[in-house]
């Protein structure tokens, strides 16, 4: 059986979920991972059981599953050097008075209580959708007090990144240990500007948690493929710690040679830019091979498109990125090919 389809909502957060729901319906897909910032997933109502209810009843009546929650915004601001650019992404009552420190403990409590308003929402999942799912999925951003040392000049020695990958141990794992008690997973989005950014990174982020269960990946190989990290080893390098995966895609080295892979501070869509986000089957992700690497290990999760492409309409390239998905990905085979002619 294919994996189902599924729609990250976290760029149509402008819509209601109530407008948002029947229109992925129309587009094809089977179910959604919902985000939680616009009115998407409200982790402050998670602890009514009328309003987990009401979601899943606005899901199932459109025949939507729901597989991960996503919180991105909120996880980025745990480990950040926090500046004016997170009052605009966090809710009021995490940014408070700004106050850097108050903003990042603030960002781990609400991280804590989205891992718990998970577990209540996948329990009350109804039974005509499968029941509740163990164990459930928040997706999200680390953060990173390091990331602004990624060039190494100022020189940088490795005791300085080695602080900030303790900074990180330190306010992750009691966030891990409060998922470990609800049988929830924490997948991070490996990405420029988080702790662990390609494979050498998150190598390190899982030492510093000392191999933490409860971490592990939403894997995205648009972040790696511009980044020349092999993004097929990806799959393999960490193939129980692949908790969840997003679709989408990017091509590179489509500039003028006037801005590098670091963007030259230009927006997306610019010409000029080495590389851009496009829509799955537009970009030079080589999907087949992911799909046999997924096989491979045995991942039976979603895939959920993640839309981003500043070339495109959005319904439309929703529309088209859920029957590309449906095209490329297959079944693994449980039988040798050859099997036949085995002698009995």
């Amino acid at each position: 059986m294919s994996r189902p389809v599924t729609l990250f909502t976290g760029q149509w957060a402008d819509l209601p979920i109530t407008e948002l729901v029947p229109r992925i319906a129309e587009l094809g897909y089977d179910g959604v991972e919902l985000a939680c910032w616009g009115d998407h997933f409200e982790v402050a109502k998670a602890g009514s059981k009328k309003y987990l209810n009401e979601v899943w009843e606005l899901l199932a009546d459109h025949g939507l599953n729901c597989y991960a929650l996503s919180n991105h915004l909120v996880g980025q601001a745990v480990c950040d050097l926090i500046d004016e650019r997170h009052k605009a992404i966090l809710p009021e009552y995490v940014w408070g008075d700004g106050d850097p420190e108050g903003v990042r403990q603030r960002a781990a409590k609400e991280m804590i209580r989205t891992g718990k308003a998970c577990r209540a929402f996948m329990d009350a999942r109804p039974a005509s959708l499968g029941g509740s799912p163990l164990p459930a999925v928040v997706n999200g951003f680390t953060g990173s007090s390091i990331w602004h040392a990624l060039y190494a000049f100022p020189p940088t020695s490795q005791a300085f990144i080695d602080k900030g990958f303790a900074d990180f141990a330190k306010r992750w794992k009691p966030i891990l240990d409060a998922y470990d008690k609800v049988d929830v997973n924490f997948a991070l989005e490996v990405h420029p500007t988080e702790i662990a950014f390609d494979i050498a990174s998150c190598e390190r982020a899982l030492e510093a948690l000392k191999g933490h269960k409860r971490f592990g990946f939403n894997y995205d190989p648009s972040h790696l493929g511009y980044q020349g990290v092999d993004y097929v080893k990806f799959i393999r390098c960490f193939a129980k710690r692949i908790y969840h995966v997003h679709i989408k895609d990017v091509w590179w080295d489509h500039g003028d040679g006037t801005v590098g892979v670091f963007g030259g501070h230009t927006s997306f869509g610019d010409p000029r830019r080495f590389w851009d986000f496009r829509s799955p089957g537009h970009g030079d992700i080589a999907f087949e091979d992911i799909i046999v690497a997924l096989n491979d290990i045995g991942y039976a999760g979603p895939l959920s498109v993640e839309w981003e492409d500043i070339r495109m309409e959005r319904f439309y390239g929703a529309a088209e990125a859920c029957a590309f998905v449906r095209d490329i990905d297959f079944p693994g085979n449980k039988l040798a090919f050859d099997a036949a002619f085995e002698r009995k």
